[in-house]
């Protein structure tokens, strides 16, 4: 498989995962990596999932009733060395009861991969990049606007 397709298919997984409310399926894609919260703070994969536990709400299907769109991936590889950075946006819409379907977030996602026995894998994302924010008050236990922007 092509080098680049094999990253933009590791973005969709990881929307997917999320999607699903497989938080732990989306923490595995990040094994290897170190990832950038907001305020600069640094997680690595072991503490990622519970992260995402304690912060995403699930609903009674087991979804956090999102749908992640992420788009414009600019895929840079360098073949000889194994590493690769890509720089996508994002847009999470969701929909719950009495809560209609809305784009609730957007941002950017900044991330760096490497290739391990001919497998791509991400090595770094930052996370922290959310432009947009609109209300996440149904899908995050927290309220983004009282942390660094």
């Amino acid at each position: 498989m092509d080098s680049a397709v094999a990253i933009t298919n590791l973005l969709g997984r990881y929307g997917e995962c999320i999607d699903l409310g497989d938080l732990a399926g989306a923490a595995a894609l990040f094994t290897h990596a170190k990832i950038k919260l907001r305020g600069g703070d640094e997680l690595n994969a072991d503490r990622l999932e519970q992260h995402w536990r304690n912060l995403i709400i699930l609903y009674e299907d087991g979804t956090p009733r999102t749908k992640h769109v992420i788009t414009n991936p600019i895929v840079e590889v360098d073949e000889a060395a194994g590493t690769a950075t890509c720089r996508s946006y994002y847009t999470v819409f969701q929909e719950v009861p009495g809560f209609p379907l809305q784009p609730i977030v957007a941002g950017r996602y900044h991330d760096w991969f490497e290739r391990a026995d001919g497998t791509w894998r991400f090595s770094y994302r930052d996370y922290s990049l959310m432009d947009l924010l609109g209300d996440l008050s149904r899908h995050i236990r927290i309220d983004p606007t009282k942390s660094a922007r």
